[in-house]
């Protein structure tokens, strides 16, 4: 059996959550003894709930079907991407302006390999993050992976909003 690649998963589903009326959030693959596990992570503007997470289990599930490198066993789980969600798309960093988040980085940059602040917005192909009292350029490509960052104590009495 090949290695499957998220990024090949995404491009698969990516249209059909759409047409779904959802968004596709991000896709984790993770192999081990017990064979490969598909994490399919889905969202929508007004939050996702237990029966669309189950519907949608039924459609990838049988759009993963078709993909010649998951030809063996499988685990797929579907889900809503949690209080601190990946972002993934020039549309993510856009619509989450103002929340904190931290970006893990391919390379340093600035001397950090890691950057959590105010997500200000992005320029061009840059994602600008206010931190510490500096603001940071990043360049979309050297970004590993980025997520909100949940800010328990900003909400007051266990709210859980992120600030």
């Amino acid at each position: 059996m090949g290695a499957v690649h998220a990024q090949e998963l995404i491009a698969l589903l990516e249209p059909l959550t759409n047409d779904h009326g959802l968004e596709l959030v991000t896709i984790e693959v993770a192999g081990g003894h017990s064979g490969t596990v598909v994490r399919v992570f889905l969202d929508r503007e007004d939050g996702i709930d237990i029966d669309t997470i189950a519907a949608a289990n039924a459609w990838i599930s049988g759009a993963l079907d078709a993909v010649p490198s998951l030809s063996g066993p499988y685990t797929l789980e579907v889900s809503s991407p949690g209080i601190e969600r990946v972002l993934r798309t020039r549309r993510d960093f856009e619509r989450f302006a103002g929340h904190r988040i931290t970006l893990r980085l391919t390379r340093p940059l600035d001397g950090l390999g890691k950057i959590t602040g105010v997500l200000v917005g992005m320029s061009d192909d840059e994602i600008l993050v206010a931190g510490e009292g500096n603001e940071h350029r990043v360049p979309i490509d050297i970004i590993e992976r980025a997520r909100l960052k949940a800010d328990l104590d900003a909400g007051g009495e266990g709210s859980g909003k992120l600030s």
